[in-house]
């Protein structure tokens, strides 16, 4: 039983990344846009594009990741929207530190804020947002 549980973590965390890749796109397509183009500050085009991906993420994982069929999308939604901003907190502090404090190019850091957050937000949304 362990065996299969495990096989079946491993199997949403696959999709949960596959998904979290096409989010990676949408993130840094919007942060680009804002930023470059828009001339929005960097830290607030990143909120932009992490809360546009992290809407696009929740559609895509409620159907695909974790085959929700949960009828209260308001709440489900709700939760994983907070559960992405806590992301974003998480997000936008190690690009903060990595930037500010490290030096690192502004989008190497960010590429390594999402892994951070990628891990927060399968373990909690796993356990908290899609519980079956």
């Amino acid at each position: 039983m362990v065996d299969l549980f495990t096989r079946d973590v491993a199997f949403k965390f696959v999709k949960f990344g596959v998904v979290g890749f096409s989010g990676v796109i949408v993130d840094f397509g919007f942060t680009y846009i804002c930023k470059e183009w828009l001339k929005i500050q960097k830290y607030i085009a990143n909120a932009v594009g992490f809360t546009i991906a992290a809407s696009s993420n929740y559609y895509f994982n409620r159907i695909w990741t974790f085959h929700s069929n949960n009828p209260e999308i308001a709440i489900e939604y709700g939760r994983f929207l907070f559960i992405s901003l806590i992301g974003l907190l998480i997000n936008t502090l190690v690009l903060w530190l990595l930037v500010s404090r490290a030096k690192f190019n502004f989008y190497f850091a960010k590429l390594f804020a999402i892994g951070v957050v990628t891990i927060w937000n399968f373990v909690v949304n796993l356990n908290y947002t899609f519980v079956t």
